[in-house]
């Protein structure tokens, strides 16, 4: 059995990510360690040496980083509230700001007495949100819709996987979010709706990680990134009971785009602009008429 240094071996592929331009190239390094051991980022101060075949999977692994693959598609799961995520090639990865949006649903919830309530997620993609709901309120009854056949096979694989870990069950489907008989059967029967749709303008200076891994699909909506939701506003009116809530994540430069939208449907009120956590704007929320 041969080892290697777990702490040489981090600072050589921190120099390999920095020279490749990785955002983070430390924390990475720690990450894909981390993997590899099987062991979480804070105790790898307890391992101080690779030992098998351990040194060559990390190195593979650095090098696929270096190549700028998402970590996430390397490690293969995103975090979303308390729960992880399958994610791999030809689906979308949950981000971080995204957790506000899950905040404002779990309120939202908290807030609108419905036993139980009925949650809709649209664009679901991996299922990070509505299966975040589901785990954060096993009394939900919520449904997830996306019309991606490789996002879909993600989805419907994290739903097992939640399930297997004691979740409540969520119901998939594949659909257009802006096909106006989606689910005609839930007119005007929820009481939350989530979206995180594809919005990123279609110009936009976009990281290496997505324009060369990440489905184009998923990330780009037309000249101004509004193609979806400026569809979708019908059905999200359509499928809201009255004083239902919406929740739309956004691109940061179409904050009182998505506003406008909104208000110019005349079915919502309270239209409300939210930041994330660098103040940029993230997401829109209304109400239902």
């Amino acid at each position: 059995m041969t080892r290697q240094s777990l702490r040489a071996s981090l600072h050589d592929a921190t120099q390999v990510l920095k020279d490749a331009a990785v955002p983070s190239p430390a924390v990475d390094a720690e990450l894909i360690a981390a993997h590899v051991l099987g062991v979480q980022r804070t105790r790898l101060g307890l391992t101080p040496f690779f030992s098998d075949g351990q040194a060559e999977d990390f190195d593979t692994l650095i090098a696929r980083r270096a190549k700028r693959e998402p970590l996430q598609y390397i490690t293969g799961v995103a975090a979303m509230g308390e729960i992880d995520v399958a994610v791999g090639p030809g689906v979308f990865i949950p981000r971080p700001e995204t957790e506000l949006l899950l905040g404002w649903a779990l309120a939202s919830l908290e807030a609108c007495g419905a036993h139980p309530p009925l949650v809709m997620d649209l664009c679901s993609g991996t299922g990070a949100l509505a299966l975040a709901i589901a785990h954060a309120r096993p009394d939900a009854d919520v449904h997830a819709i996306e019309i991606d056949p490789a996002a879909l096979e993600w989805l419907q694989r994290n739903r097992q996987l939640r399930e297997a870990a004691g979740d409540s069950t969520i119901t998939v489907y594949r659909g257009d979010v802006t096909d106006l008989s989606l689910l005609s059967e839930f007119t005007g029967a929820i009481d939350v709706i989530v979206a995180n749709p594809p919005y990123v303008p279609s110009a936009a200076n976009v990281t290496a990680e997505v324009a060369d891994f990440e489905p184009p699909a998923a990330v780009f909506a037309g000249q101004d990134g509004l193609d979806v939701i400026r569809p979708m506003v019908a059905n999200v009116a359509r499928l809201l009971r009255s004083g239902g809530a919406v929740g739309i994540e956004h691109d940061d430069s179409n904050g009182a785009g998505v506003c406008a939208i909104l208000e110019g449907h005349g079915g919502f009120s309270d239209v409300v602009e939210h930041c994330d956590l660098a103040g940029k704007p993230r997401f829109v929320t209304a109400n239902r008429i």
